[in-house]
């Protein structure tokens, strides 16, 4: 009897920051494959509050009780990011119709570089679907309170880092 391969899947991400919504997808995603590496990825679109090592370390700390989970760092596409780690399985997070549209062009552009990885869609919890890394962003710089749209320990980052930078809403 010839035994399987480990089903790898990636989550990938800017996660800046990780939200209870990411925490959903991850802990169900975790479910779905032998082993899930969360993506973090540079993202040259996007103006990130936190560095890519620290938006990784607070992944591997909000992951630390997965055992399946790992963190990883990516700049490049994520199908050759896939592929480099033997991934059978991109797990990406729906909360509306937005997200479809853009995960739906997404996944014909990535089937057309693999088509042998396969896109799963979990949507988010309903109590989560509005949460938003940019939301929480805002909500965090006109002094409102994130502690129910983050883990703890991340309230706490974002609110140092938007003290330390000074930020102010506009």
């Amino acid at each position: 009897m010839t035994a399987l391969a480990p089903r790898i899947g990636v989550y990938p991400g800017t996660f800046d920051p990780i939200t209870l919504g990411h925490m959903d997808i991850i802990r169900r995603g975790a479910r779905l494959v032998d082993r899930l590496v969360i993506g973090v990825a540079t993202n040259p679109s996007k103006s990130p509050m936190f560095t890519l090592a620290e938006r990784k370390a607070q992944i591997m700390r909000e992951t630390a009780d997965i055992p399946n989970v790992e963190v990883a760092e990516f700049d490049e596409l994520l199908m050759s990011f896939a592929e480099r780690l033997g991934a059978t399985v991109i797990v990406r997070g729906l909360r509306g119709a937005g997200d479809f549209e853009y995960e739906f062009q997404m996944t014909g552009m990535n089937r057309a570089l693999n088509d042998d990885i396969e896109q799963v869609f979990l949507m988010a919890d309903v109590a989560l679907q509005p949460i938003a890394s940019r939301l929480v962003k805002e909500i965090a710089v006109y002094g409102g309170d994130i502690h129910k749209f983050v883990p703890s320990a991340v309230a706490t980052d974002v609110e140092a880092r938007v003290r330390q930078t000074g930020m102010k809403g506009q």
